[in-house]
């Protein structure tokens, strides 16, 4: 039974520090699955205790969009790097906690303060063009992941004798059931079911008896079994992909303002965040580790097939219990990752086209927000159980595709973080655009790497490696020269002192300027424009290609 039964017609008034959401559903008290804040709540938290009940209160948006990307894309991935390169690959785990930090943290800011999802911050400050091709391509790439998420269901249950035909319909109509509450505390805490489920990796990490020794060089030395390949290079930017993944963005944002988050609680949501960072981290070196430790020295080290042959053979070398808890990770990532990317979805349809998209309604008070939830699970779940469907496919292109639009959706995050009409006082400071220009920088590399090596299997990945970096570097240092000259020039211009930032929020977008953009911005929008264009043809031709 939906918690709210009955809403307004009329927004309520709005408090002082409340940005001007767009569903009034998004206004009135914190209900957590662990606590309650109430709207009017002000007080400051004095003493361990009182702090710690407001995190528990604020806790989910960043613990769920961490765990919910330890999917079963990723499931799969840090078992084959563990199967085929042992735990020489711990390293780029390590390096991907401040990524995923830095870029969950703006989109924490984004939220609280807009009290907008980034799909509709998109279209409002960039043209209906970069909206709908946002919303657009993010419903191509994650129907696409949905679809791998009940590929990991079906091997999953497979493990325990019963059938996809199933399974695969059976996880489909709990996924539907949990998101159809009416309630975003209920939901919530089937959420913490799955988050919690997730810790059985430890249990499992002990199955393998891992060389403590060994896991810490190899979390801090970078180094490669084997040596540097095209392979290996290629695995390295699926680790990334795989932890760092646009449907997070829109996803932790609109969930912070479906959750009634303001800026008032932004360091607690910062702090959830960055639990969820080393959650997913851990959990995936775990994963990682009981692979490299089950298969090394077999000859089935260097044989990565799938997650559902890694949980069998797990079986036959830990013991039927580890494979049976291996078996259930699989399971409870797959869940996890098919709820938080389709809300994700959901979440941006709604934004774009203006209807109510909250989980404080219920079904028939939102129906196109829960009509796309349940039509998308359900068409990627018939998907899965089509005879002879191109399933090996579906997951390559969900790789490649997220290569293609990783660098727009960076980009355009770092923009809206320095929009001074979006975030006023909240914008970012110059230390943190230059440690962003770098991590986007390196995703796009990254993100032109998978592209071209899709393209083209036969490309010498580590040269192009080698020289996308040097002209990463030059790029960079180039760019923080102008920066530079640039800003020593701004601080002669006297700028008007700031606003209160605890009780700032963004205006209506409907009062906000188009942003003006210089000659120099325009030309990078095109550019990215032309490059987002050629690639998706030619993913769709090499697409077409391999399915004949």
């Amino acid at each position: 039974m939906a918690e709210n039964p009955t809403l307004n017609t009329q927004a309520p008034p709005r408090p002082e520090g409340v940005p001007p959401v767009l569903d009034e559903a998004h206004i009135g008290d914190i209900r957590g699955a662990l606590g309650t804040i109430r709207l009017h709540d002000t007080g400051k938290r004095h003493g361990a205790r009182a702090r710690l009940a407001a995190l528990l209160a604020i806790m989910g948006p960043g613990l769920i969009v961490m765990v919910g990307d330890n999917d079963a894309g990723g499931v799969s991935t840090y078992s084959q790097a563990g199967q085929n390169y042992g735990t020489s690959l711990l390293w780029t785990l390590v390096l991907l906690i401040p990524v995923l930090i830095v870029n969950q943290e703006m989109v924490i800011r984004l939220g609280a303060v807009t009290g907008v999802g980034h799909a509709r911050l998109i279209n409002e400050r960039f043209g209906r063009f970069w909206g709908w091709f946002s919303v657009g391509d993010l419903f191509i790439l994650n129907f696409l992941t949905i679809v791998t998420e009940f590929i990991g269901v079906s091997l999953a249950l497979e493990y325990f004798g019963v059938s996809r035909y199933i399974a695969v319909p059976g996880a489909a109509l709990t996924l539907i059931a949990i998101t159809s509450t009416g309630s975003f505390r209920s939901w919530e805490r089937f959420m913490y079911l799955f988050v919690a489920a997730n810790f059985l990796v430890i249990p499992l990490l002990l199955f393998a008896h891992p060389r403590l020794g060994l896991l810490a060089h190899h979390s801090f030395i970078p180094s490669i079994q084997g040596g540097a390949s095209s392979t290996a290079v290629l695995l390295i930017i699926a680790i990334v992909g795989t932890t760092v993944a646009p449907w997070q963005l829109f996803f932790q944002q609109s969930n912070i303002v479906d959750k009634r988050i303001t800026p008032r609680w932004i360091n607690y949501e910062r702090a959830d965040t960055v639990i969820g960072a080393f959650v997913v981290v851990l959990g995936a070196g775990a994963l990682l580790t009981v692979a490299a430790f089950a298969f090394g020295g077999t000859s089935y080290a260097g044989h990565f097939n799938d997650a559902g042959t890694v949980a069998t053979e797990i079986g036959r070398r830990l013991g039927s219990t580890a494979g049976a808890f291996f078996a259930v990770v699989l399971l409870n990532a797959s869940l996890i990752g098919a709820a938080a990317v389709t809300l994700s979805t959901s979440y941006a349809f709604g934004d774009v086209f203006g209807a109510k998209h909250s989980l404080n309604r219920g079904p028939l008070d939102a129906k196109l927000f829960y009509a796309s939830f349940a039509l998308m699970v359900t068409f990627a779940a018939g998907i899965v159980l089509i005879p002879g469907a191109p399933l090996g496919l579906i997951t390559t292109s969900v790789q490649a595709l997220a290569g293609v639009l990783l660098p727009s959706a960076t980009v355009f995050l770092l923009l809206l973080c320095n929009d001074r009409q979006v975030l006023g006082p909240w914008r970012n400071p110059p230390w943190l655009n230059a440690i962003a220009s770098v991590i986007i920088g390196i995703l796009v590399e990254l993100s032109l790497i998978l592209m071209a090596s899709t393209m083209f299997p036969e490309l010498d990945v580590t040269r192009l490696f080698e020289y996308l970096s040097l002209g990463l570097v030059v790029a960079l240092l180039v760019a923080g020269l102008y920066t530079l000259r640039h800003r020593s020039a701004g601080l002669a211009i006297h700028e008007e002192p700031e606003p209160d930032r605890t009780t700032w929020t963004m205006p209506p977008l409907a009062l906000l300027e188009r942003p003006a953009w210089s000659p120099g911005r325009k030309a990078g929008m095109l550019l990215l424009r032309g490059y987002l264009v050629v690639a998706i043809v030619l993913l769709i031709v090499k697409s077409v290609q391999l399915a004949h």
